[in-house]
């Protein structure tokens, strides 16, 4: 990726590098990797970007903007994880409290 490349030209020259890689691992000619890289999910997701209204812009300007995004990802998902710990916690406390009192019923 160079600074002043757009994010479609970004989009095929990844597309490129995947091709290319599958084709060296398998033998396969490069037009039948290229097809094969092409029909994946992740291939789909880049070709909508290369549409998309950022198709144009910088991938220096798309990636930074991209960093912020990611970012804003790991403290969400770092956050649903920290809720997510406290509500088995809590279970956790109402468990134990519950075994107290049948341990306490069972001694008299």
């Amino acid at each position: 990726m160079h600074p002043e490349q757009t994010a479609s030209e970004m989009v095929e020259e990844a597309l490129g590098r995947q091709a290319t890689a599958l084709a060296q691992r398998t033998g396969e000619p490069l037009e039948r990797a290229m097809f094969a890289t092409l029909k994946t999910e992740a291939a789909q997701q880049l070709k909508e970007l290369a549409e998309s209204a950022y198709s144009e812009q910088k991938a220096a300007e798309w990636q930074a903007s991209l960093s912020w995004a990611r970012a804003e990802e790991r403290y969400y998902s770092w956050l649903e994880s920290y809720i997510e710990w406290l509500e088995v916690k809590e279970r956790r406390a109402q468990y134990h409290a519950l075994l107290e009192e049948e341990l306490a019923s069972l001694r008299g």
